[in-house]
């Protein structure tokens, strides 16, 4: 999953760069949902803006403690190792910009939501899927 994800991310993003300026936007559904092309050097939200060696030095963190987890814990069951996927090739894929350009590549764009990318959706969708496990795991 971490693989699938992380191609998919890199792919929208150089398609994004090298279809587009950045500020560009293009709109796909009128007032709802645009493709709009930014740099992010902070995390959601804008927090952290200019962090970015912080930020970066964060998701390494991250990524090899998920390794770690990962190869030390086997038979996670598949929520538990999707959700892992998941969030890993998020976090390789925005680690990615960090490291190239100094930011992160963004551009769905829905207008009442930050713009974001398939990298940041899929760390979103993993820890989600984490928060219900443990959730259901400790009722």
């Amino acid at each position: 999953m971490a693989s699938l994800v992380f191609i998919l991310d890199r792919i929208t993003k150089i398609i994004a760069v090298r279809t587009m300026s950045y500020g560009q936007s293009i709109n796909v559904l009128p007032n709802i949902f645009h493709i709009t092309l930014v740099s992010n050097n902070g995390t959601a939200f804008g927090l952290m803006k200019g962090q970015n060696v912080i930020l970066a030095v964060v998701a390494a963190v991250a990524v090899v403690l998920i390794v770690i987890y990962a190869v030390t814990h086997k038979g996670l069951g598949f929520a538990v190792s999707l959700a892992l996927g998941l969030i890993l090739g998020g976090a390789l894929g925005n680690l990615l910009d960090r490291i190239k350009f100094g930011y992160v590549i963004d551009f769905f764009d829905f207008r009442i939501w930050p713009v974001f990318n398939i990298a940041d959706s899929a760390i979103t969708v993993g820890m989600i899927i984490l928060v219900i496990i443990l959730c259901t795991r400790s009722s």
